[in-house]
């Protein structure tokens, strides 16, 4: 892979790579992710299954379906939230990488907020990304 992004948990135990950058981040307001995140909202970015490879502690990768189609994956360890995906639908091929996650810096990518109806009472968006309900 040329010009890898780099990425791990926060305790060392999950490391993955992916040359795949990030084209746009998604902001996800929703409820699931806020819980998976303990915060207002998670940061992601997605890349074809087949472009990320674990590198490190793939016996340490736990995954919780939260949903029906939906698999998230986190360090057994640390807990840290690393993975979404799911099995059906137009984005079956695809993964969804926590940007926190990240050890390779990234700038540059658009954003966007997601399931913003359903976004923390608590939490105001200020920025001037797009917001999706």
């Amino acid at each position: 892979m040329d010009n890898l992004l780099l990425g791990s948990c926060l305790c060392g135990a999950v490391h993955y790579q992916t040359s795949t950058p990030p084209k746009v981040v998604s902001h996800c307001h929703c409820s699931q992710c806020r819980k998976g995140h303990g915060a207002a909202f998670a940061s992601f970015f997605n890349v074809l299954r087949n472009d990320l490879e674990l590198t490190r502690g793939a016996e340490s990768l736990k995954s919780f379906e939260s949903s029906e189609s939906v698999l998230r994956q986190f360090c057994g360890e640390c807990g840290s939230s690393l993975f979404w995906s799911t099995s059906k639908g137009p984005y079956a091929d695809w993964i969804s990488i926590a940007m926190g996650t990240l050890d390779t810096p990234v700038t540059g990518a658009k954003q966007k907020h997601i399931c913003v109806a359903s976004k923390a009472t608590w939490h105001d968006i200020t920025d001037h990304w797009p917001q999706h309900p």
